[in-house]
């Protein structure tokens, strides 16, 4: 069962939170909703949930119309950020509590729950209440409570963001293989982590100020995106304002070879380009600065150079010898590793 905004839009109090969103996630699909805190994501995944009612457009789960429905009775499976398991209830009765307000058999509930907790790795856990687990564990049993249900579409609502960074990384993966063993459940999954959503999603709605800005494949969006506001919030870039000539663009002082595009000789825009994709020393579309910080990232350095007044980075392998603050440089890149974007927000800005 798949999901359709058809040009949804939610206000509060006269103050237009999410403005005609117009979007469909296939059956199966992985779709995450990626933006800024305020950019609608939420909201969004609430309107489909039931927990906020439209001022205009309509909401469907697959040929239903479910814009008018309690939510009780959508059939929607949703896990939150803060979990909101019953403290007082073991783990095999929270995650019963769903079937349980459906009147399903108590022998179903049974069975159902079993299956669950063996999903969710969290079999072994049954009798323990909440208090007794960690942060990981409690997600896992408020995804299994959401399966128990066996749920067409399931809701993720910034799930991991309380989570330490490697109980973060564990979940993903568990996240992830979830997909793999339960291929038919269509999952809206809300977040502001690019990672999580390069990671999980099959497609990326990035989202801005209420309204969709792109919507793409993780790999479409981070090679090649729309506009400058998706290629700084799907993975780092660097967006160096130029000028467009018959043979490339020009930065500063420098011409550079890259595919223009259609825009006209003259026109202004705005280059980008990742920053692994950034090389140091010389090579094909060379540019001079200077080292103004470094940052040693284990495997990598980043290096932040002022070329013409503009930041660029640059994301080398670790470097024996690495330039001092103040050095002269030179950074490269490939032609093909550019993408030329509107004129719009440059590297100083992000």
């Amino acid at each position: 069962m798949g999901i359709r905004f058809d040009q949804v839009t939610v206000a509060y109090d006269g103050q237009v939170v999410l403005d005609s969103l117009d979007l469909t996630v296939a059956p199966g699909e992985v779709m995450a909703l990626l933006g800024p805190s305020g950019s609608g994501k939420t909201t969004a995944l609430r309107a489909v949930a039931g927990f906020v009612r439209p001022v205009s457009g309509r909401v469907f789960l697959g040929d239903r119309d479910v814009t008018d429905l309690p939510p009780y009775r959508r059939g929607i499976g949703m896990v939150v950020q803060q979990y909101a398991l019953f403290p007082h209830l073991r783990v095999a009765d929270n995650v019963a509590f769903g079937l349980k307000a459906r009147r399903t058999p108590r022998t179903e509930i049974r069975t159902r729950v079993a299956e669950a907790l063996e999903l969710t790795g969290m079999a072994a856990y049954a009798r323990r209440h909440p208090r007794e687990l960690s942060g990981g564990q409690q997600q896992r049993v408020a995804i299994a409570r959401a399966l128990a249900i066996r749920p067409d579409v399931l809701l993720l609502d910034e799930p991991l963001s309380a989570l330490d960074a490697q109980l973060r990384s564990g979940m993903l993966a568990e996240l992830a293989r979830l997909h793999r063993e339960l291929p038919d459940v269509t999952i809206l999954y809300v977040t502001h982590d690019q990672v999580e959503a390069l990671t999980l999603a099959d497609r990326i709605a990035v989202m801005d100020k209420a309204r969709l800005r792109s919507c793409g494949t993780p790999r479409e969006l981070y090679r090649a995106p729309a506009d400058t506001f998706t290629a700084g919030f799907v993975g780092t870039a660097n967006l160096l304002p130029v000028t467009v000539t018959e043979g490339g663009v020009t930065f500063g002082g420098t011409e550079l070879k890259v595919t223009t595009g259609p825009a006209a000789s003259g026109a202004r825009a705005t280059l980008c380009v990742r920053p692994h994709l950034v090389g140091l020393g010389e090579g094909p579309n060379r540019v001079a600065g200077t080292v103004r910080e470094i940052q040693w990232r284990g495997s990598t350095h980043r290096l932040y150079v002022e070329v013409d007044g503009h930041r660029v980075m640059a994301d080398v392998r670790e470097l024996r010898d690495p330039p001092a603050l103040g050095d002269q440089v030179a950074l490269h890149f490939a032609p093909d590793d550019a993408v030329l974007l509107p004129a719009g927000a440059g590297a100083d800005d992000q």
